[in-house]
């Protein structure tokens, strides 16, 4: 599901702040969608101003021992209800704290449908560069075939010896090593192909989306606009 989704919200609050086994394993199962979660900090006015510092550091103890991400995740503080925020607790300094952290919320939540708008195309982007790599990739091994005799012992040797093939790719379309893909799944999948059957490449379709990156994705981006805007 964390997949589909374009916000996660993972609730604490200042009294249950043990990370149990069972959300050990949801939170782990969102591994790749790290810049989705958010964690809220509920009930946060029912202790007082030390106390929430300590709850605080505790939360984040606790997440960076399970969430494995470079970055400090955002935390947001809070009592997340339909009743005004009351300064009997965390007094002024509480109460304008609360105030803000909500309306920041808030404008995370609003701000979904651009983000998720800007994730889908930065999805199609690299859907996109992967087939040029692919086809890069295939076109090479095509023009490596032998015209008539040996076709069977050149698709062999083109296989066995894969990573030597994709780093001429990589030097002579200058690609990074990180954008292609699995070399075992590949040289799997590949054994099962006849090679001599492959497409040529054609570079009118490489410039085709050459161009779709480089001018209609920006045209796409600039009109891709968050509805709640005002």
């Amino acid at each position: 599901f964390a997949a589909k989704c374009d916000l996660i919200l993972l609730l604490f609050d200042p009294h249950k702040l043990d990370i149990s086994d069972e959300l050990k394993r949801v939170i782990s199962s969102l591994h790749g969608n790290d810049d989705k979660i958010r964690v809220v900090l509920n009930k946060a006015d029912q202790v007082d101003t030390q106390q929430l510092m300590r709850v605080y550091g505790a939360l984040m103890w606790s997440l960076g021992r399970v969430l494995n991400t470079p970055e400090v995740m955002r935390v947001y503080i809070g009592s997340f209800n339909d009743k005004p925020t009351s300064g009997k607790i965390g007094g002024p300094i509480g109460k304008e704290l609360f105030e803000k952290e909500q309306d920041d919320l808030l404008t995370d939540l609003k701000d979904i449908p651009r983000k998720a708008c800007d994730r889908r195309i930065n999805e199609f982007v690299k859907r996109a560069r992967a087939v040029k790599i692919h086809a890069y990739i295939i076109g090479h091994l095509k023009r490596e075939m032998p015209s008539m005799l040996g076709k069977v012992k050149a698709q062999q040797r083109l296989i066995d010896n894969l990573d030597e093939e994709f780093a001429k790719v990589q030097r002579e379309h200058h690609i990074p090593s990180g954008d292609f893909p699995n070399i075992d799944h590949f040289r799997d999948v590949l054994s099962g192909k006849s090679i001599d059957k492959f497409e040529k490449l054609r570079p009118k379709m490489i410039q085709a989306v050459d161009d779709m990156l480089g001018t209609d994705i920006p045209n796409l981006l600039k009109i891709c606009r968050n509805p709640y805007d005002s």
